[in-house]
């Protein structure tokens, strides 16, 4: 196994607070999810409309992504990045919408805008989409964050040469609770691609 993959660069969300590189970059301590991403979206100055659209677990990530991926390739160039993601609650919160919308038998109305986002893997498409990334991904449901299979995984991505950088990490929503942690690695960065690094990183 190759030991010199690096992290270069990683994002946290949670609590109302964005932080790039353990420096928090956008505050907005707001109770509600939908007014605290939009207010980054902004902040941010985002210009991707279908945003809006997104479910809650899409747009966590979505934004997690933009913070990291600031650097656009230009139109010639193709990023070969993978993506790697993973969290607790699959799209439960989207699911559950979604099955309200299909009890009420004297009401049954299945929205199709919603059904789209019952897979929580719809997140990278997203993240792929805006970013126009074609190489591998995948998304694991764990119990809680695990650092030793994401470092494994995204480490064999680079080691194969299937990807010269892999997006990886964390990004869960469930009632209202949501939490990302999100990071690039690639064969050059600033901290080592160990196990304890990612848990260090992850928790500060």
């Amino acid at each position: 196994m190759n030991k010199n993959n690096h992290i270069k660069s990683y994002c946290h969300i949670n609590e109302g607070i964005v932080s790039l590189n353990g420096k928090a970059v956008y505050e907005n301590i707001s109770p509600d999810f939908a007014s605290f991403i939009k207010s980054a979206y902004h902040h941010f100055e985002t210009d991707y409309s279908k945003f809006f659209k997104m479910d809650n677990l899409s747009k966590l990530a979505f934004m997690a992504a933009e913070v990291l991926l600031q650097e656009k390739s230009s139109p010639e160039q193709e990023r070969n990045m993978a993506i790697v993601l993973s969290n607790r609650a699959s799209s439960l919160d989207t699911d559950r919408k979604y099955q309200e919308s299909i009890a009420d038998e004297n009401n049954f109305y299945p929205s199709p805008a919603v059904f789209v986002y019952t897979l929580p893997n719809i997140c990278i498409g997203e993240i792929s989409i805006r970013h126009k990334l074609h190489s591998e991904n995948s998304f694991f449901i764990f119990d809680a964050f695990n650092a030793d299979y994401i470092k494994e995984y995204s480490d064999s991505l680079l080691d194969t040469e299937k990807a010269d950088e892999v997006l990886c990490g964390w990004v869960d929503f469930d009632e209202g609770r949501y939490e990302a942690f999100l990071y690039i690695v690639s064969h050059q960065g600033s901290h080592l691609h160990t196990k304890e690094e990612i848990t260090r990183l992850y928790l500060t």
